[in-house]
């Protein structure tokens, strides 16, 4: 006796990390609609350790952009959550799906992209709209994430993440200033680690020099992302500029001081009632989020701001941090 075929929803969102986990709403809300449907989601493949902890994902599909994505069979429903297009309807438009859901374009039902803009400002609500608009209900309050199995949840000596780094120079607040923010929140009950991806080794390592902390606590480059899920959990803060790590402490809870500088944290930022302060100084900022050097909005907040955040969330989340 022949099974019947499991219908396939193919859903494209080929973008970064702090991508993926404004989608987890929208991704869990498709799991919620379609119980019958195998789930594959394309990709890049290095977040499958995020993907994993999602939940709701029955597939990965390594895909690094839109021109890469290919299906062998015709999908039941395709879902962009990848833009507003063309590139990424036609990516799916190849793979002749029966139903399609997405912004509204060619051949493609749904809200026009600017009408999402004008009602909803975060990425994670334009989301959700968009499943809205095709009889799918989403909260954009659902991005929470279970701690990655093994690892240690904040107690005792819990760490302070210090991530220096971003994949731009408008998003990254100077070395210096890390490095006074790092030997200020430096101690026995929460000592700080430097964190960040193989290419900011080096800029992790000056400001550990300038912080007097020592390399053994440099973890730029020595981490994958499974690990730095863990580490994440398992801290006490995390403070950073406007880059993936700060969307993991959104998703795992963990308190977090973020710095904003060319986009505000309307856009992207954490949501308001959790353990979370945002930095930003938006009269200051000129608003190019790929440019080469530090925005001024950035530029705008100090050290002591940096480290008053931070002694205001000890007061209320971390238990023996210590500030000065």
């Amino acid at each position: 006796m022949e099974h019947p075929r499991q219908p396939t929803a193919l859903v494209l969102r080929a973008l970064h990390l702090g991508d993926l986990l404004v989608a987890v709403p929208a991704l869990r809300a498709l799991r919620r609609a379609l119980p019958e449907h195998r789930i594959v989601l394309a990709t890049p493949g290095a977040l499958a350790p995020l993907v994993g902890l999602v939940g709701t994902v029955d597939e990965l599909l390594p895909t690094a952009a839109p021109e890469e994505l290919t299906w062998p069979a015709a999908p039941d429903v395709a879902v962009n959550l990848h833009g507003t297009g063309p590139q990424s309807h036609r990516a799916l438009d190849a793979t002749r799906p029966a139903r399609r859901i997405g912004y509204r374009a060619e051949g493609w039902p749904g809200p026009p992209p600017d009408e999402i803009a004008a009602n909803h400002t975060h990425e994670r609500e334009r989301w959700c709209a968009v499943l809205a608009a095709h009889g799918i209900p989403a909260d954009p309050a659902d991005l929470r994430l279970p701690p990655p199995p093994g690892s240690r949840l904040r107690h005792g000596h819990a760490p302070v993440l210090v991530h220096a780094g971003a994949r731009f120079g408008a998003k990254r607040w100077p070395a210096a200033r890390f490095a006074e923010v790092a030997a200020a929140l430096h101690c026995a009950v929460s000592p700080v680690l430097l964190t960040g991806t193989a290419d900011e080794r080096d800029l992790a390592l000056a400001v550990a020099r300038r912080a007097g902390i020592a390399e053994a606590r440099v973890l730029a480059g020595r981490t994958d992302l499974a690990e730095l899920c863990g580490l994440v959990a398992g801290s006490a803060l995390v403070v950073s500029g406007d880059t993936g790590i700060a969307h993991l402490a959104a998703a795992f809870g963990t308190p977090s001081v973020t710095l904003y500088g060319p986009v505000g944290p309307q856009r992207w930022g954490p949501p308001a009632d959790g353990p979370h302060a945002v930095l930003d100084v938006p009269a200051a900022r000129r608003g190019d989020p790929f440019g080469d050097d530090p925005d001024p909005a950035l530029l705008a907040i100090g050290v002591g701001d940096v480290l008053r955040a931070a002694a205001a969330l000890r007061g209320r989340y971390v238990p023996g941090l210590l500030t000065t």
